[in-house]
C-alpha cells in the first residue's frame, strides 16, 4: 500500500475509477475550500464579497451554457436574455404574488426553461452559424419586449426596480455578505446536479451530439428531443442565475447589463476556461472577471499617469485587454484551462513517472 501511494494512483474497480473526490486529502481540501467560501464575510473585504457573489451566480449561468454549447455543440448567444427572464419572473411573483424566495427561484427557473424550450425549436432544421443567429434573435426580442409590449409591468427602459429582498425561515438577506451564502449554495447545488447529468446518458447523448450528430441519429439519440433538453437545462440554470442576480442588486431590466455584449463575454469565459469540461465554468468565470478588475485597476493607474489620455484608458483598455487575453488563449490553450487542470491531475496520478 506504501509503494502504491509512491508510485502513483491505481483504480481496482469501476466504482473506484468514477469517484470525483478519489482521497482523503482531496475530501479535506473541497471543505476547506467550501468553508473558506462560505466565511467571506469575515475575512474579506467590502470587494471580496461582491467579486465572490458576482463570481458564484456567473459560474451558474455559465454551467448552462457549458451543458448547450459546451456538451451539446449548440452555440448560444442568447444566456444573458434568459438570466434576464429568471429575473423579472422572481421579481414578479415575490412582488405581485407573493411567493416566498426559495419558490420563486424554482419558478423563475423552470419558467425560463420554457423561454429555452421556445428558443430552442429552431435547432430542428438549422445548426451552426444558422441556430447561433437563432439564438441571437432572443437576445434582441427579449429586451425589446421587455421595453416595449410588456413596460407597464416590467417597468420598460428603466427595468423593475425595487425587487424585494429575499426572506427564507423569517431572515431578511439585505447584505451582500448575508446573500454570498445563497448564491454559493445554490452554486453548489448545481455543481452536483450538472456532474451527475454529465456523467449520465443524458451527458453521453449530449456529447454523441457534439462530436457526430448523424452517427449519433444512426445509434438511435433522438436528436430534436436532446437538443431540446439542452436548450432547456440551459435556461433553466440561466434564469436561476438571473433570479439571483436580481435579487441581489435589487433590479433587473436592460439597464442591468444583460446586453449582447454580455452573452458573447459568457461564451469568451466557456472557451478560456474550457468547454465540454465541469471545471471550465469555474476556471473561465474566476479568470476573466479577476482579469476585468485587474484591467480595471490598471486603466486607472494608467488614466492617473497619462491625465490627458483618461478617458481612452478608462472606457478602451478593459475591451481590449479582454479580446488580447481571449486571442492568446484561443492560440496557445485552445482547450481551456480546465483541460490544463486535467493534465496536471493525470500527472500526479502517475507520479513519478509524469513524464
Amino acid at each position: 500500500m506504501a509503494a502504491q501511494r509512491l508510485a502513483g494512483d491505481f483504480d481496482r474497480t469501476y466504482a473506484q475509477d468514477k469517484l470525483v473526490i478519489r482521497h482523503p486529502y482531496q475530501w479535506a481540501i473541497t471543505i476547506l475550500a467550501i468553508i473558506a467560501a462560505y466565511t467571506i464575510p469575515l475575512w474579506g473585504n467590502a470587494w471580496w464579497i461582491s467579486t465572490a457573489n458576482r463570481i458564484f451566480i456567473t459560474i451558474i449561468a455559465l454551467q448552462g451554457l457549458n451543458i448547450l454549447t459546451g456538451y451539446t455543440g449548440q452555440i448560444s448567444l442568447g444566456q444573458a436574455a434568459f438570466m434576464m427572464v429568471g429575473g423579472y419572473i422572481s421579481a414578479l411573483v415575490t412582488a405581485r404574488l407573493g411567493f416566498p424566495f426559495p419558490i420563486a427561484l424554482i419558478t423563475a427557473a423552470l419558467g425560463t426553461g420554457v423561454f429555452g424550450l421556445i428558443f430552442g425549436l429552431p435547432s430542428l432544421r438549422v445548426k451552426g452559424f444558422y441556430l447561433t443567429m437563432a439564438t441571437l434573435a432572443a437576445q434582441f426580442i427579449i429586451p425589446w419586449l421587455s421595453r416595449q409590449t410588456f413596460k407597464d409591468y416590467l417597468g420598460g427602459t428603466d427595468g423593475f426596480i425595487d425587487v424585494p429582498v429575499p426572506e427564507i425561515f423569517g431572515f431578511h438577506i439585505k447584505e451582500p455578505s448575508e446573500f454570498i451564502v445563497i448564491s454559493f449554495t445554490v452554486l453548489l447545488i448545481t455543481t452536483v446536479l450538472t456532474v451527475n447529468m454529465s456523467r449520465s446518458r443524458i451527458g453521453r447523448a449530449f456529447i454523441a451530439i457534439r462530436d457526430n450528430d448523424l452517427a449519433a441519429e444512426l445509434l438511435g439519440v433522438n436528436l430534436f428531443g436532446y437538443k431540446l433538453r439542452a436548450f432547456a437545462m440551459a435556461a433553466v440554470l440561466a434564469g436561476l442565475a438571473g433570479a439571483l442576480r436580481a435579487h441581489a442588486e435589487r433590479g433587473v431590466g436592460t439597464e442591468f447589463g444583460y446586453t449582447l455584449n454580455t452573452s458573447i463575454i459568457f461564451l469568451g469565459m466557456l472557451v478560456i476556461g474550457g468547454l465540454g469540461n465541469n471545471m471550465g465554468p469555474w476556471f473561465g468565470a474566476v479568470a476573466v472577471i479577476l482579469l476585468e478588475e485587474g484591467a480595471n485597476w490598471v486603466g486607472g493607474a494608467m488614466a492617473a499617469m497619462f491625465p490627458d489620455q483618461a478617458a481612452i484608458f478608462l472606457t478602451s483598455f478593459r475591451p481590449i485587454f479582454f479580446g488580447v487575453v481571449l486571442m492568446l488563449f484561443l492560440i496557445f490553450e485552445p482547450r481551456g484551462l480546465a483541460h490544463r487542470w486535467n493534465l496536471s491531475k493525470a500527472a500526479w496520478r502517475l507520479r513519478p513517472f509524469a513524464r
